[in-house]
């Protein structure tokens, strides 16, 4: 499909109301959506219930975490696109890097698939893998922190 088809749909997406279009043409198809978690824009209300003799429970309050994050002394690796992070080059193989590795600066370190491709994501700098922030083959979004390099 035409990279400018798409671009107009999305544009016709934005100018309208609606939440999401899914074309297909052949044997190829593309879907846009507004909400990519794939909830609806339209937060249906709930019908009321008549009103009941029996007494309503209080709702449960959350108690405040008391466990922090977690903080690291290195820097993040964010990812530069979005799309599904690996940490090996195939499924069942050797991971890129385990926790306390040591990698040089441009070492292939993870992998990103965005769109059938394989994006090979480089140590930006020397340093020990000190932690993973995503599981792998967990969806990732555009500058999400995937590891720390300390």
């Amino acid at each position: 499909m035409d990279i400018r088809k798409v671009k107009k749909l999305i544009e016709l997406l934005e100018e309208s109301n609606i939440s999401e279009i899914e074309i297909q043409e052949g044997e190829e198809s593309v879907r846009i959506s507004r909400h990519p978690d794939g909830t609806n824009w339209q937060n249906p209300m709930p019908h009321a219930a008549p009103a009941a003799s029996t007494p309503q429970t209080p709702a449960p309050v959350a108690e405040p975490a008391t466990d922090a994050a977690p903080t690291y002394k290195g820097d993040t690796v964010n990812s530069p696109m979005v799309g599904t992070f690996y940490r090996s080059p195939a499924p069942g193989s050797k991971s890129f890097v385990e926790i306390g590795s040591s990698v040089k600066k441009g070492e292939t370190i993870c992998i990103v698939e965005a769109m059938k491709m394989m994006n090979q994501i480089e140590a930006d700098r020397d340093g020990v893998i000190e932690a993973f922030l995503v599981e792998d083959g967990e969806p990732v979004e555009f500058d999400q922190p995937l590891l720390v390099i300390a």
